[in-house]
């Protein structure tokens, strides 16, 4: 379980990501029946700390922080911009992933998981700016130049911007569990999941008015239950095959087929979150057809199975 999370300043400090550390870790949410951390800042050497964006931020404590907590977020930062970074930073990384705390990097927060030799041999990613320079540095990791964040152990990367508000919550829900990422969420006004695997760079994010697919998407969440082949969805959206594809793609990163299953997994977790319905039902309601291909989908994508994620995360049902 995470308590004590402590976060990692360095000269040029990214202020949206280290914005997210805070909004996610740093704030008590415990009025709306969210969680509640012993957050802190801290810095290699305290005092104010200039930001990329060319202001200060007050640091009042050191690294000592990092000694006991739970958490670790190396924040992103300008890699170019601070040479080499403080040995004694590096060190209290290395130190909290022996004694097992969780290590979260932000986009180009990587960087330092890296050069403390802690990404070798992993799965990881960054900013897909970066990916290619991550990979240059690190030989022997695994850079996913097209996930939003890779969990490998308890060493969690994201990439950049809004994709480290995923990871956060996705940490939170595994650590605290979905009711409580649900709830900061809901504060934050943000999806509350968005799988790591999703494509970080979507060509074309915002299509001309009235070629938008959102409609579209709207109706496939309403009615998972329901057969959609990409013949069925080209003509609901007036298009070519091969055109309804591209498009599709180019709105979502990823194929309808993909799409789909990520959509019906989700619907699946918060009927296992808020139900008592069988699996075998709830494979239905979603459009799996059977329990069967419902497990199959949630090893593939959660690396669990529905039984187990109910025990996990299941609300009780209120008598």
């Amino acid at each position: 379980m995470i308590r004590k999370v402590a976060a990692v300043v360095v000269p040029g400090v990214a202020p949206f990501e280290l914005g997210v550390a805070y909004e996610v870790f740093g704030i008590d949410r415990s009025d709306t029946g969210g969680p509640s951390f012993d957050f802190t800042l801290c810095a290699p050497e305290p005092g104010p700390v200039m930001t990329k964006g060319g202001f200060p931020v007050v640091v009042e404590h050191g690294l000592e922080a990092l000694d006991d907590a739970d958490l670790v977020v190396a924040v992103a930062y300008g890699i170019d911009d601070g040479g080499a970074l403080p040995p004694a930073y590096l060190d209290g990384l290395r130190r909290a992933h022996e004694r097992g705390a969780w290590l979260f990097a932000i986009c180009s927060g990587a960087f330092a998981l890296a050069r403390a030799g802690l990404l070798d041999g992993r799965r990881c990613t960054t900013h897909w700016m970066y990916t290619d320079r991550l990979a240059a540095e690190v030989p022997t990791a695994d850079v996913d130049p097209d996930a939003l964040y890779v969990e490998d152990g308890r060493v969690l990367t994201s990439a950049g911007t809004a994709a480290g508000i995923d990871a956060a919550l996705h940490l939170v829900r595994t650590e605290v569990g979905a009711d409580a990422a649900r709830s900061v969420a809901r504060r934050m006004v943000v999806p509350p999941q968005r799988e790591g695997g999703q494509a970080q760079f979507v060509v074309d994010p915002l299509p001309r008015e009235g070629e938008s697919l959102a409609g579209l998407l709207a109706w496939m969440r309403e009615h998972l239950a329901q057969e959609h082949t990409v013949p069925r969805l080209a003509r609901r959206a007036a298009l070519s095959e091969r055109t309804f594809a591209r498009r599709f793609r180019q709105e979502t990163g990823t194929t309808p087929a993909a799409w789909l299953a990520r959509q019906r997994v989700a619907r699946a977790q918060e009927l296992l979150e808020s139900t008592e319905a069988p699996v075998d039902e709830i494979a239905r309601l979603v459009g799996f057809g059977s329990a069967p291909v419902l497990r199959h989908h949630f090893a593939r994508q959660l690396g669990t199975s529905p039984v187990a994620y109910r025990r996990r995360f299941a609300v009780p049902v209120a008598s």
